[in-house]
């Protein structure tokens, strides 16, 4: 599944400068030094922290987007970052357990 198709399933696009991104599984975590060393290139990686340091997490992972549940607001400057390092980033509003079913089901019915 690329990352623009999740704008079909009730995602909101923040930055979207690479919406072509395969997703190829999703990883979930808060804490950052933790992400670096078990989030996959091209995961989805779902957390609700919206700090800089997210844009260079995800950029050092190369996960293909950085999934923000919860409905959190993410800062202008983290936007602009994101777009500046081509990094995707998507908001849902659901919980984080429900964010990543809704993306489980989503990669396996995609995979079928």
């Amino acid at each position: 599944m690329k990352v623009k198709e999740l704008l079909a399933h009730g995602f909101v696009a923040k930055a979207l400068p690479d919406g072509e991104r395969e997703i190829d599984g999703v990883y979930i975590g808060d804490l950052l030094s933790w992400v670096m060393g078990r989030a996959q290139m091209d995961n989805a990686w779902i957390t609700i922290m919206t700090n800089m340091n997210v844009v260079a997490v995800a950029s050092l992972t190369d996960t293909s987007c950085v999934v923000l549940a919860e409905g959190v607001d993410v800062p202008a400057d983290v936007v602009a970052t994101a777009e500046a390092k081509d990094v995707n980033l998507v908001v849902s509003d659901q919980p984080i357990y429900e964010t990543a079913v809704r993306l489980a089901g989503l990669l396996s019915s995609d995979a079928a």
